[in-house]
């Protein structure tokens, strides 16, 4: 039985009739750096044939209707699957190469596959197949009084290349997104991550042929090391976004050198506010899931706000300090802590530091309102979560605080694109245009219109 690859806006189930008989790819991987080294004219010219081929391949991607892409999403899971062991050896070499270089502890979390985190990319790639497509979404549609028929509709970004580091997960991650929202994508993992990184693109590219999807919708550039990346920050025309994911000082590279348009996402100095009227069993519970579950994430909490009427201090420091985090507090929040827990004294450094491990940062406030000026002060506008029982102070601080995600009453982790229906995420953009938040499958499309009339000129 034959299918169609072309996607139609009128049937976009998964159950769309085939038509076409698909054309079988090779592998095509990208070109090899040869027996010395490349030029920078070389690497150049290599990674704009990467994106030449990118495009080439996104133009396929962008008819493939939502039963062929779920086909290759599903392959890819089944290839992971199959592929287990020759990645956790492959990422057993980085994690080794990394300890030796002193990679710290966070890093080195992230850096980590096993076969549970592999189960987990799995099912998020079954979670994204059973996601509606967004290609062809109507946004928004009017007839015009004079008979013009307007329509607004998702469309495919086209390239998106990724910049990011130490995190082998969102290989997949990324690939499978580019894949349901019918973009290719160009990535560059790192050098921590290159023996599993390349076992995943081989893996990727190989499920995507098995399918009759272009192999070269999923490439990287990690052979040609950071003069790549240059190169491919600076591909505009040939690169339609640029999405960097990784610490603070990668991100801001990519920023300020990248002549590619950049959705910006952002590290996470993540606060939370306990007030007068929150449980305390809550609050322990809360505190302990948003920084101990994970602390080397993002959405991981990074300074605890309490109020100064609040009873909970106690009882929350205890249990963190039982569970090994290390407290940096003010001089009223030490002076309030049980005799049992330590705490080293807190200066502006702490209020403004991604800690990325069991480290908090820990103040006390005499109001909402002064919760709120620390939070603009200080915050990066990632997540930040208010624990009460007060329906106006809850919906004060929905309304005053100016993050991507502003939680009332649960764990800052569900700052997540999987946790949150998305199915996965590219990131979490801290940026106000296109996308804001978790990025999933919507984000990773732009818009066209559609007009259709009947002869209609304009007066």
């Amino acid at each position: 039985m034959t299918e169609a690859l072309i996607h139609t806006t009128a049937d976009n189930s998964a159950d769309t009739a085939a038509t076409a008989t698909p054309q079988r790819q090779a592998p095509s991987a990208a070109p090899a750096p040869g027996d010395g080294p490349l030029t920078d004219a070389g690497i150049e010219a290599a990674v704009h044939a990467i994106a030449d081929r990118s495009r080439h391949a996104a133009r396929r991607m962008a008819m493939a209707n939502r039963a062929w892409k779920d086909r290759g999403l599903r392959a890819v899971g089944a290839a992971l699957q199959a592929n287990t062991r020759a990645i956790l050896d492959a990422n057993a070499r980085d994690v080794a190469n990394g300890k030796a270089n002193g990679t710290s502890a966070a890093l080195l979390d992230r850096l980590t596959l096993t076969d549970a985190r592999i189960d987990g990319l799995v099912a998020a790639l079954e979670n994204l197949a059973n996601l509606p497509d967004p290609v062809g979404n109507v946004v928004r549609g009017q007839t015009l009084p004079n008979g013009l028929r307007l329509r607004q509709v998702n469309v495919p970004m086209g390239v998106v290349a990724a910049i990011y580091e130490a995190r082998p997960n969102v290989t997949v991650d990324i690939a499978g997104l580019a894949l349901k929202s019918g973009n290719a994508v160009i990535l560059r993992g790192g050098s921590a991550a290159e023996s599993t990184n390349g076992v995943l693109v081989r893996v990727l590219r190989e499920a995507l042929e098995s399918v009759g999807l272009p192999a070269d919708a999923v490439q990287t550039v990690d052979q040609y090391g950071r003069a790549g990346a240059t190169v491919l920050m600076r591909a505009r025309g040939r690169v339609d976004v640029l999405i960097p994911r990784g610490g603070r000082d990668l991100i801001q590279s990519v920023v300020t050198n990248s002549a590619v348009p950049v959705i910006e996402t952002g590290e996470g100095n993540v606060h939370i506010f306990i007030d007068e009227s929150a449980n305390e069993d809550m609050a322990v519970e809360i505190l302990l899931n948003a920084k101990t579950q994970r602390p080397s994430v993002c959405n991981t909490v990074e300074t605890l706000l309490v109020h100064s009427g609040s009873t909970v201090l106690p009882a929350v420091a205890k249990a963190l300090s039982k569970a090994g985090v290390r407290l940096h507090a003010d001089e009223r929040v030490r002076a309030a802590l049980p005799a049992s827990v330590a705490a080293d004294a807190a200066t502006d450094e702490d209020w403004g530091t991604e800690y990325m491990d069991l480290d908090l940062a820990v103040a006390m406030v005499d109001s909402l309102d002064e919760a709120v000026r620390h939070i603009r002060k200080w915050s990066t506008g990632h997540t930040e979560a208010i624990l009460t029982n007060d329906l106006a102070n809850a919906e004060r601080f929905i309304a005053e605080v100016d993050s991507a995600a502003v939680i009332v009453n649960a764990s800052t982790r569900f700052t997540d694109g999987g946790e949150l229906g998305l199915g996965a995420e590219v990131g979490i953009s801290t940026q106000k245009l296109h996308a804001r938040g978790p990025m999933g499958l919507t984000e990773l499309t732009t818009t066209k219109w559609i007009v259709q009339g009947e002869g209609q000129v304009r007066g």
